[in-house]
């Protein structure tokens, strides 16, 4: 039987002390890290840009079918995320956690190998943060802290009449994911004998499980001379994101189905369900893509990179906003994606 280490027999400072023992910073930018009051952090004349999410047990995420190390790793991407999304690059983030006495050290460690994976995968310091106890659930807080050099960030209040409307990657699949994996829940919590068959979704639970941000394309932005004049990440579905890019722009839009990009797995996954993938593309959320508008002059420039898709363009407030079908239907574009406050 696997070694049980009770938190409560290391302390809160104990505990801090074993979870991040083995940290090496890797940007100058971090000059004091964990183990002091406060993290110092020099951007050497650049922008900082600072984005915070709170994860909560069965409101985010659900442990009976996330394996700590991915729930670790996704924690840290879901902020990396929006500091991409500003067109800045990560090099900090700080985690705090509420854990009550269901969870053992090694727990916790295997929760941390996944944070520390993504840091590394990214080239990002975990810096400070906080550990507390929790009358039940699991609590987890990151700030992700970036830098962007003056002028350089985008927002989402700044797109113009006339500019392309472009997504990156793909979309939908994570909805699709989650789909199964409540599915199986419910068949485990029926039939605990039953075991899970997965094996042929491993597309659409990877893709909920363990997002990835798109770094390349904030790359690629940058090696391209490429300034988008607006940008937000898709975390609770692609119309309710574009409606707030509309909303803040003071614009309207004109969006086209068929451009939408849905991978073949999702399709296929998605007609398990009898759900339309164009739906669960507008309506999903967690895919951690990039929304952003540019001006038609880079148009060129992006037809180099296929992880990104142009689905329709800019226009002025009073036209609205539409989406186009496949079979050439205008309809209202309306926000139906994820409320946490629901």
């Amino acid at each position: 039987m696997s070694e049980r280490t009770e938190i409560a027999s290391l302390g809160e400072f104990g505990l801090i002390e074993h979870l991040t023992k083995n940290i090496e910073l890797q940007n100058a930018s971090s000059i004091v890290g964990v183990g002091d009051d406060g993290a110092v952090i020099d951007h050497f004349g650049k922008q900082t840009v600072i984005s915070t999410d709170l994860l909560i047990e069965n409101v985010h995420f659900d442990l009976i079918y996330t394996p700590l190390k991915h729930l670790g790793y996704k924690s840290v991407i879901v902020n990396l995320s929006d500091i991409y999304a500003m067109n800045a690059t990560p090099s900090q983030i700080t985690l705090s956690l509420g854990i009550s006495n269901r969870f053992s050290v090694e727990a916790l460690d295997e929760f941390y190998e996944g944070v520390y994976a993504a840091c590394e995968r990214y080239g990002v310091d975990l810096v400070g943060g906080d550990t507390t106890s929790s009358q039940k659930g699991f609590i987890i807080s990151v700030t992700a802290i970036g830098e962007v050099s003056p002028d350089k960030y985008v927002k989402r209040s700044t797109a113009k009449k006339g500019d392309l409307l472009c997504v990156s990657g793909t979309l939908g699949a994570a909805y699709i994911g989650l789909l199964f994996l409540e599915r199986e829940k419910k068949i485990y919590l029926e039939s605990p004998a039953v075991q899970p068959d997965l094996e042929e979704e491993s597309y659409v639970i990877g893709k909920l499980l363990k997002p990835e941000a798109r770094k390349d394309i904030i790359e690629f932005f940058d090696q391209q001379n490429i300034m988008p004049t607006s940008m937000m990440d898709i975390s609770d579905g692609l119309s309710s994101e574009i409606l707030h890019i509309c909303k803040d722009s003071g614009l309207g839009c004109v969006i086209y189905e068929e451009k939408i990009p849905i991978a073949e797995e999702m399709k296929n996954a998605a007609y398990k369900f009898k759900i339309d993938p164009t739906a669960c593309a507008l309506s999903g959320g967690e895919d951690y893509e990039l929304l952003f508008t540019l001006s038609q002059n880079d148009y060129d420039k992006i037809t180099l990179n296929e992880g990104i898709s142009v689905i329709g363009y800019m226009t002025d407030e009073a036209a609205g906003t539409t989406i186009i079908t496949k079979n050439g239907n205008k309809h209202p574009i309306t926000a139906q994606g994820w409320n946490h406050l629901k």
